[in-house]
């Protein structure tokens, strides 16, 4: 798993140039974020790997802001540590997008807030992605369902 991680390390330091350069007139570009990932963990097919990631997960930052916010109204994603605020990004996407089983996404997650945020934050990350992977495990059960009993009904 440490090549996974690697991954996630790269992909949360692509993030975070992303969000701290969302206001400027022009995002960094791939070139540039990949360069800047020089000095990363793991060779260039990592790194690679990891901006890849980070750019589908910041497809759905919105998204991920949206469904945080919602389930940390004291904690609004403005006010949040800017790695937090990235971390919590990427393993939504992995949880929503099944692109992780929930529970690894989760245990990353937490892994990297440790690693990088505050001594609070492992706490907040975790509760806050285990709701979110209810959430979503609720949502694909009502739909399983509601196609299941759709096929019955004919």
């Amino acid at each position: 798993m440490p090549a996974s991680r690697d991954i996630r390390r790269c992909a949360l330091q692509a993030m975070y140039q992303l969000d701290a350069q969302r206001d400027a007139s022009e995002a960094p570009s791939r070139e540039a974020l990949l360069e800047s990932l020089a000095d990363s963990p793991g060779d260039v097919e990592i790194h690679k790997a990891g901006l890849a990631l980070a750019q589908r997960a910041w497809g759905t930052h919105a998204a991920a802001d949206k469904a945080v916010a919602a389930l940390s109204p004291d904690w609004p994603t403005h006010r949040q540590p800017v790695v937090d605020r990235n971390i919590l990004r990427l393993a939504y996407f992995e949880i929503v997008s099944g692109a992780a089983p929930p529970k690894v996404a989760i245990n990353e997650a937490v892994e990297l807030a440790r690693e990088f945020s505050t001594e609070k934050s492992p706490a907040f990350v975790n509760g806050v992605l285990d709701k979110i992977m209810k959430q979503t495990s609720k949502s694909r059960n009502v739909k399983t369902s509601k196609g299941a009993g759709a096929d019955v009904a004919d």
